[in-house]
């Protein structure tokens, strides 16, 4: 396949980061981050044939079709999209329809040798959407992107202690913490069930918030791979330079840096190429997802593959910056694969890594029960998010008399799923939610399976 040149990457990611915190107001900068918008079919990087066939099924799918609708379902400049258009109407597989007084008020639709052609192109492939880039640019934007690049921006103090202040965490932790997100490198939180570690590693999310380019689709090896989705790839609150979007490339979205959460539902099948049943269309696994942004890989030890094998394919392709996806019965591809990765695990790091994976896990922080001060203050943060004025004669009660006489860890779980329960209770019972000696001893009761928490004298009694 002929390759052309492509289009201009975006800024590196530490200019990127000072244009959005020099913005104001949460506001993004959208030209100096999107590449630049092609302007011929050369500057796409993509052959004329893969653009006229995508041209040719939206219209089959659209019929009379208006030249701005081409442009914006396939996301090109008219530029492009009449040059690509030209070439159709010289092969007679697509005429002018209707004409107005504008340049820009055409009116296309498919001849029947046309219609032909798009039954053809659908057999090959029945993607319809916005034009694919080419791997190479793709490949560019993501290594300028990452957050693992030597003078990449780094998390500071303060940063860190904004982002996790509703956590709790004791003092050399967080400093464990933040010298573990200095280094770029995997980092695993391991602890028992309900200390937070699924919360905290997603709470890392924060301290990424300069905006990426991420395609809508990539061109690899003749094969057109969905990347973009809106439920990982959401877009900046807000937008500067929407007046100069002509001049972006229109096939990139602007998003935040993703967050990929997966857990115990990680089966081999998903590590690969997948086809979308409904739409035929290849997608990208979840992994590759991530890129630019942040992979946590939660319940480790309890996936439906082998933790040793999804981490030695995941370390060494993040060591190469290429993860080797092959499509359902088909050829392998080489996509870049560069995420922040974040291990998760209630069991001991030794028995579900073996050597190869703890040398290159760079570090692993045990997220443990809270202290008392910390319990305290996550509760108040807790009450206070659902509107609940707290006793401080129920917050002893429930420190005291039920975790200490159970000898019940203070875990960073049990005041959410507690006022969880108070409000249950409440909104049954028609009246509004009160943390009071009552009310935390029924939720108790409810959570750990005894009625015996209801009366202080057999608080002892409570397993």
């Amino acid at each position: 396949m002929e390759v052309f040149s492509a289009p201009r990457p975006v800024a590196h990611s530490d200019e990127l980061l000072a244009g959005a915190a020099g913005s104001g107001g949460g506001e993004v900068e959208l030209v100096p981050i999107l590449p630049r918008q092609p302007r011929t079919v050369r500057d796409t990087g993509l052959e004329p044939r893969l653009l006229s066939a995508l041209l040719v099924k939206t219209m089959h799918a659209s019929g009379k079709t208006p030249l701005s609708l081409l442009t914006g379902r396939l996301r090109l400049s008219v530029s492009v999209v009449r040059e690509v258009l030209q070439g159709l109407v010289a092969e007679q597989l697509a005429e002018v329809a209707w004409s107005g007084e504008s340049d820009l008020d055409v009116h296309y639709q498919l001849t029947g040798f046309g219609q032909r052609a798009a039954a053809e192109h659908l057999a090959e492939s029945r993607y319809v959407g916005p034009a694919p880039v080419a791997l190479d640019a793709y490949r560019t934007l993501v290594g300028q992107q990452s957050s693992r690049r030597p003078d990449a921006v780094r998390v500071t103090s303060p940063q860190l202690q904004a982002a996790l202040a509703e956590d709790g965490i004791e003092t050399p932790v967080n400093e464990l913490i933040g010298a573990a997100l200095h280094s770029n490198r995997p980092l695993m939180l391991y602890g028992p069930s309900g200390s937070g570690k699924t919360t905290l590693a997603r709470r890392f999310a924060r301290l990424r918030q300069e905006p990426v380019a991420i395609p809508y689709a990539v061109l690899v090896n003749h094969e057109i791979v969905q990347v973009y989705d809106p439920a990982l790839h959401p877009a900046p609150l807000q937008l500067r330079g929407l007046e100069d979007r002509r001049s972006c490339d229109a096939r990139w979205a602007l998003c935040q840096r993703p967050l990929v959460h997966v857990g115990a539902e990680l089966a081999r099948d998903m590590l690969e190429l997948r086809i979308d049943a409904a739409r035929g269309v290849l997608c990208a696994p979840p992994h590759l997802l991530a890129n630019n942004g942040l992979l946590v890989l939660d319940d480790i030890g309890r996936q439906r593959v082998p933790a040793s094998e999804v981490l030695h394919r995941w370390l060494g392709a993040l060591e190469s910056g290429t993860d080797h996806v092959t499509v359902p019965g088909g050829a392998s591809h080489a996509l870049p694969f560069d995420v922040s990765l974040v291990l998760v695990t209630s069991l001991a790091p030794q028995a579900v890594l073996d050597e190869f994976c703890l040398r290159r896990v760079g570090y692993r922080i045990p997220i443990g029960p809270l202290s008392e001060t910390g319990y305290r203050a996550l509760l108040w943060r807790q009450c206070r998010l659902r509107g609940i004025e707290p006793e401080e004669g129920a917050i002893d009660y429930l420190i005291n008399e039920l975790h200490r006489r159970t000898r019940r860890p203070l875990l960073a779980a049990w005041p959410h799923e507690l006022l969880g329960r108070i409000a249950d209770f409440a909104g049954f019972a028609g009246h509004a939610p009160r943390f009071d000696v009552g009310s935390v001893g029924q939720a108790w009761s409810s959570l750990f399976g005894s009625c015996a928490a209801l009366e202080p004298g057999n608080l002892g009694d409570v397993r």
